[in-house]
């Protein structure tokens, strides 16, 4: 699969870790450099100025209770061990000075020895309690560290949310009169929506039995063990194709297309098509279920190609969708046929390290700019290019997300660390939120329940039998 251009947002699956304190990301020089462009600065301002005020009057109070200084000694006249000769302390990292002000403005400020003289507190006193400090946090830690890091970070992420817009376009009217499930189907009844685009993923068709590819356990990265690939996704991997072509037909013949029926998520799409309201479908699948359903092929942008057609990897020549079913059923290595031809035939389906068909990148050009409805279902939103294709809608588009969790969402502090103030992606839990909505399901149960909510509970029935 080609990389998503690097002017794009790359949508991560697992959050940074939320062992992170704010002072950490304050003082860190990538999320400091966002932070300075907005309101934040000045809170980090401000805290930086007591910081150095407190330092300040350390550092006074220390000069005004130290001894006299002693009479200047002779310098020795070799330099021990590393320090080199006329090197002053502070060259030498030796400044103690320069350490404290550290300690004082990142790690907490300390109380200088000569401060603890005067006050006749000794260094034993002071471990001593620090060691009883260090013992009741860790009580604490155990009891209530999970907790707490988890309600600072949801506190700050949203703290940063909105300050720095992420996932937002300040400026944009709102269109649905609430952002929710409710909000959506309201939309789709008041006549505005002409030109919905669906985008789906493998989601829309487990129910039919065909695996997903990154569902721990049960996906088809998770089952093929008995192929002996060096990776998982090497059996979608070009370069290893060419090289070893058996685990993919031998797969290819257990999740051939026409084995599998459509599911309800596929007679829904079907159903905005009957409405007159689908602009087009993007599906990353290559079952072509959705030509079973009755979608037509005009409708159709197949973004990671198709079982309908097969060509030679070396001259080029194309085959039938029959003729590469019978080589796969008969265990063959589909080899071609042509004159002084001897190269291997594979689907029309895109391989990692593969371009995606042209049809996808001329058509998304000219749909997602009129879409006023995009409809997400079934995907994680996690494989380029087609995963931005969600920023391509205009600003003001309602977008609905039907999954079994939520997806394309980049986290907040994700984008800080990538300098990004505006980094796509679907804004679900922002504050400013406008448009983006999901529903949390299994997808069937929810094509079934925006149907029924949208009054075409009848009209989707009629269509259901057909998947039997």
């Amino acid at each position: 699969m080609p990389k998503p251009p690097t002017n794009q947002p790359i949508f991560v699956e697992r959050p940074p870790s939320r062992d992170v304190c704010a002072r950490h990301l304050l003082y860190h020089p990538q999320i400091s450099k966002s932070i300075q462009s907005t309101d934040v600065k000045e809170h980090t301002g401000k805290t930086q100025e007591k910081m150095a005020d407190t330092v300040s009057e350390q550092a006074t109070a220390a000069t005004a209770s130290a001894p006299a200084p002693a009479p200047a000694t002779p310098a020795p006249e070799k330099a021990p061990g590393n320090v080199k000769e006329g090197s002053s302390a502070a060259e030498q990292g030796g400044v103690e000075g320069s350490g404290k002000e550290c300690e004082g403005a990142i790690g907490g400020a300390r109380r200088d020895p000569d401060i603890k003289k005067e006050l006749g507190e000794s260094d034993e006193e002071d471990e001593g309690e620090e060691d009883d400090e260090d013992y009741d946090y860790d009580e604490e830690e155990e009891d209530d560290d999970d907790e707490d890091q988890e309600g600072f970070m949801s506190m700050l992420q949203n703290f940063l949310m909105s300050r720095l817009h992420i996932g937002s376009h300040p400026d944009v009217p709102q269109v649905l009169e609430s952002v929710s499930v409710e909000g959506m189907v309201q939309y789709l009844k008041s006549g505005q929506v002409k030109n919905v685009i669906t985008m789906a993923g493998a989601g829309i068709s487990t129910s039919a039995g065909i695996p997903d590819f990154r569902t721990p356990g049960t996906g088809l990265y998770s089952n093929l063990e008995k192929y002996n690939l060096p990776y998982p996704e090497a059996i979608f991997d070009i370069e290893y194709f060419k090289t070893n072509p058996k685990p993919f037909f031998v797969l290819a013949r257990e999740l051939y297309p026409g084995t599998f029926n459509p599911t309800p998520s596929h007679f829904f799409i079907k159903l905005l098509h009957d409405k007159g309201l689908l602009l087009r479908h993007y599906t990353q699948n290559i079952d072509t279920l959705e030509h079973v359903a009755g979608i037509p092929g005009d409708k159709l942008v197949e973004a990671h190609g198709t079982f309908r057609t097969s060509h030679c990897l070396s001259c080029h020549k194309e085959y039938t969708q029959e003729w590469m079913k019978e080589e796969i059923f008969q265990d063959k290595i589909p080899k071609c046929t042509g004159e002084e031809c001897d190269g291997l035939v594979k689907p029309d389906i895109v391989f990692f390290r593969e371009s995606l068909p042209l049809r996808f990148f001329q058509m998304t050009q000219v749909d997602f700019p009129k879409c006023d409805l995009l409809i997400i279902l079934g995907t994680s939103l996690t494989v380029q290019p087609f995963a931005m294709l969600v920023d391509n809608v205009p600003a003001t588009c309602p977008r609905l997300l039907v999954n079994r969790e939520k997806a394309g969402s980049i986290d907040p502090m994700v984008a800080l660390l990538q300098g990004m103030a505006n980094p796509g992606g679907l804004a679900l839990d922002s504050p400013h939120n406008k448009r983006d909505v999901v529903l949390l399901g299994e997808c069937d149960e929810g094509c079934a329940k925006l149907a029924d909510m949208l009054g075409w509970k009848e009209d989707f029935e009629k269509l259901l039998p057909a998947s039997k």
